[in-house]
């Protein structure tokens, strides 16, 4: 058996020189062998320096899925630099304030994006280029020949970053989780011995890469030599296409995409003889929905548990659980640590280490862990603590076996079609419209989406509001996803005693006839 590369930032060396001429991506209607993918990656590398960019600087890449955003991170990985990889659907304002916080000196955009950026371009003061990838103003490919492949490059730096990737907080503002060599190989190592992933896969990415279900999952695949089929978007017919075409073996989807699938008259007719596992995380998987999802596809189903902090996954739950008839009830669950990661449930006030079946704050202790949140020490303070555990904000329980059940979010947290959405955001923008007095945002149940947003808003006494102008203007200043779907009208908001909103109490109503509330 061919042996694996020491380190992400090794693979496509790795690669090239064991499988040269095999197929490394595979992308609409291009695709580059592990050669010309690693001439690729070095070229980009050597283009970052030619551009002045020394490691620790920031690189921007705002674009639907490209193989150029696999060509950048890889090439960071090289020189030292990071990839900050930018939420597409995000409103000008976000992206600014991404694009600023990551200090960015390159932006590499996609045709489509240039709109957006121009919006913005005159309040970017870090950038001192922007590079048009695609499409027929395409500048990337000219900036890739204008250099010869880089062929020196430093020995990798474990914790040093090279994926950047925004994470929203509870302050409201996002949070670049900077990933690094060790995380991600870490990620990489482990998960692929849950799923199967291996040389002769064929891995379906198809999570837009500013999210670690995208860039994770995809690193994940090359690291382990498979075949990477990369599609720019979300189309079901054509993400089915693609799947029986490819032969694709492996894929990870949010639950949102199976349900879109699904809608497809044929789906259950088509040939998956080549899927080996379906893999669904990021947001709870409704069980109608799962089994439906099972019998169409007749293939092994993994659920993972994790966030972009862990680099990926750190809980799956197996393809014989899902079949269990005799433990159904497992199905409920995230499932066991993957290898190398260690769980812990405590209590979130006294910071006491709980017993089984016992619910408190999940706690992961991993070398799958960000190195920290980029020019966020205090941010760091509150996540970590000095052994070296992560406070997830998560809350559940792990049972007798070692399964860890999740039962709600410490950090009210809504995640509406894969996609973390985070109230404080949404509230400091709804809390500047006339006539809100008080405002609170919470998840509701979605059959499409899983979850999605409820302002939950006080009006000013004797002012004018307008409930649809609310909507209206959220819609103005964030990305359509994060907006809330209604409002609701009452007299007070829910306090403790300390002043902090019953934000469980308030969501408690809609939920009521639900099987879990996360």
């Amino acid at each position: 058996m061919t042996e694996k590369p020491s380190a992400i930032a090794a693979l496509v060396d790795h690669w090239r020189r064991e499988l040269p001429d095999r197929e490394a991506i595979h992308y609409g209607d291009r695709s580059y062998t592990w050669t010309q993918f690693a001439d690729r990656v070095r070229r980009n590398a050597a283009a970052q320096l030619a551009a002045g960019l020394r490691p620790g600087d920031r690189i921007a890449y705002l674009d639907k899925n490209h193989p150029g955003c696999f060509e950048t991170t890889l090439a960071c990985s090289l020189v030292g630099t990071a990839n900050a990889v930018v939420n597409f659907r995000l409103a000008p304002d976000e992206i600014r304030y991404i694009i600023n916080d990551a200090q960015a000196g390159i932006v590499l955009v996609g045709t489509e994006f240039l709109p957006v950026l121009a919006k913005i371009r005159d309040d970017l003061p870090t950038v001192r280029r922007v590079i048009v990838v695609g499409g027929d103003q395409d500048e990337y490919e000219e900036w890739l020949a204008g250099v010869e492949p880089l062929t020196d490059a430093p020995e990798p730096v474990p914790d040093q970053c090279f994926l950047q990737l925004y994470t929203s907080g509870t302050t409201g503002f996002p949070k670049g989780a900077m990933l690094t060599n060790r995380s991600l190989t870490a990620h990489a190592e482990a998960v692929a011995t849950m799923t199967d992933v291996g040389i002769d896969s064929v891995a379906l990415v198809a999570m837009p890469l500013f999210h670690v279900g995208g860039s994770g999952w995809g690193l994940l695949a090359m690291f382990h030599g498979a075949r990477i089929v990369l599609v720019r978007d979300i189309d079901p017919v054509a993400l089915l296409d693609e799947i029986v075409e490819q032969r694709v073996s492996h894929a990870f989807l949010v639950p949102a995409v199976f349900g879109f699938l699904l809608q497809v008259p044929d789906v259950a007719e088509r040939d998956y003889s080549a899927v080996r596992a379906l893999v669904y995380g990021a947001s709870p998987m409704p069980l109608p929905l799962l089994r439906r999802s099972m019998a169409a596809f007749d293939v092994d189903f993994y659920q993972v548990y994790g966030m972009t902090e862990a680099s990926g996954a750190i809980t799956s739950l197996g393809a014989d659980e899902h079949r269990d008839t005799a433990n159904e009830y497992r199905i409920a669950s995230a499932g066991l640590p993957v290898p190398g990661v260690e769980l812990a449930i405590v209590d979130p006030v006294s910071g006491e280490h709980l017993g089984p079946n016992q619910t408190g704050e999940v706690w992961v202790r991993t070398k799958q862990l960000m190195s920290g949140y980029w020019h966020q020490p205090a941010a760091d303070q509150a996540a970590f603590t000095q052994d070296g555990w992560y406070r997830s904000g998560d809350a559940g329980h792990i049972d007798d076996d070692g399964y860890l059940y999740l039962s709600d979010r410490i950090k009210d947290m809504i995640i509406s079609g894969g996609e973390n959405v985070y109230p404080a955001e949404i509230e400091r923008v709804l809390a500047e419209f006339p006539g809100v007095a008080d405002v609170a945002v919470v998840g509701v149940p979605d059959e499409r989406w899983g979850e999605v947003g409820k302002a939950v808003v006080v009006p000013v006494a004797g002012a004018s509001f307008d409930p649809d102008g609310l909507l209206a203007y959220c819609r103005e200043h964030l990305a359509s996803y994060k907006c809330p779907r209604s409002v609701t009208v009452v007299a007070e908001l829910p306090r403790n005693a300390t002043g902090k909103v019953l934000k469980r109490q308030l969501r408690e109503p809609f939920w009521a006839d639900r099987e879990a509330a996360i």
